[in-house]
């Protein structure tokens, strides 16, 4: 059984349904139903009974153009905890290319960034080397960037306080440093940060880091400690919720119940069961059902 939700462009939305219909067909997908979700506007949910959700994906892709969506084997429910990245998806903005714009070295780390968010690159020795390019900066440089550069994603406070009031453990895990990750999680309303620490030393940085890597591995890690601490048996059964960008999110995305890539790197997207590439993070809301009544604005 599939459970597909879709928020798409209203215009010819009945004729896309119906080539994208003619598509599953052809892979072995039938639809029982497709309604349009009156508890929760512009969302569309379509019934199958089948379990192939390669090819429903495939098809809402190929006739929808772009959407936000989420394909699960049940119905959406309120997940009992919530991670998330947060450069380029909490946040508009990757902190350390930021950092390295007042270090004049923004092109040559935003390069080094971008590589890594497309798997191109080992993480963690391209988080090494750009680290080791800021050595010298003084942390005001810090304190400037996050008062003047670093700005929520539309949709985020609303997410999290959302999930929060209705239960859900919201825990922010990033590759990125502690200097911005407390601040955005103090301010959007996150109970838990995991992250990386720049060192320290007479005001500026070192170019090293204190303690072991925020990597893959660890993103989800994180997600497994917060599904045992949240229910029985390792956590099974414990719904989650997970939304991430990049490459270093895929682990997490693909272990939690429902692992959302936000306007994502490709490899992000296809990893996921879920995507945001049309709206903002309210869309995640929608697609798990939580009507705009019940949100925290």
């Amino acid at each position: 059984m599939l459970i597909a939700r879709l928020i798409a462009e209203p215009d010819h939305l009945s004729t896309s349904l119906e080539a994208a219909k003619a598509q599953m067909a052809e892979g072995g997908v039938r639809i029982a139903d497709a309604t349009m979700l009156d508890f929760c506007g512009q969302t569309m949910q379509i019934d199958s009974p089948d379990d192939n959700a390669d090819v429903l994906r495939a098809a809402l892709d190929a006739h929808f153009g772009t959407t936000d969506g989420l394909v699960a084997a049940d119905e959406p429910v309120v997940p009992k905890v919530f991670i998330s990245d947060m450069d380029s998806t909490m946040i508009g903005q990757e902190c350390i290319d930021e950092l390295g714009d007042f270090a004049g070295l923004k092109e040559r780390i935003a390069d080094i960034t971008e590589r890594a968010m497309q798997g191109e690159l080992d993480f963690e020795q391209a988080l090494r080397e750009r680290v080791g390019l800021l050595k010298g900066l003084s942390t005001s440089a810090i304190d400037e960037c996050l008062a003047t550069r670093i700005r929520p994603m539309p949709g985020a406070k609303v997410l999290v306080e959302t999930l929060k009031k209705l239960g859900c453990r919201t825990v922010l895990v990033t590759g990125g440093f502690h200097h911005f990750a407390d601040p955005v999680a103090e301010m959007l309303g996150f109970e838990h940060v995991v992250g990386n620490r720049l060192e320290v030393a007479d005001g500026k940085l070192t170019g090293g880091l204190v303690g072991g890597i925020v990597d893959s591995s660890v993103k989800k890690a994180t997600l497994l400690a917060e599904l045992e601490a949240a229910g029985n048996m390792g956590g099974e059964g414990v719904t989650s919720l997970a939304t991430g960008d990049g490459a270093n999110d895929i682990p997490m995305l693909e272990t939690a119940t429902y692992g959302i890539a936000y306007h994502a790197k490709p490899k992000a997207r296809a990893a996921s069961n879920g995507w945001i590439d049309r709206g903002d993070l309210t869309s995640v809301l929608r697609l798990l059902g939580i009507p705009e009544k019940d949100w925290v604005r």
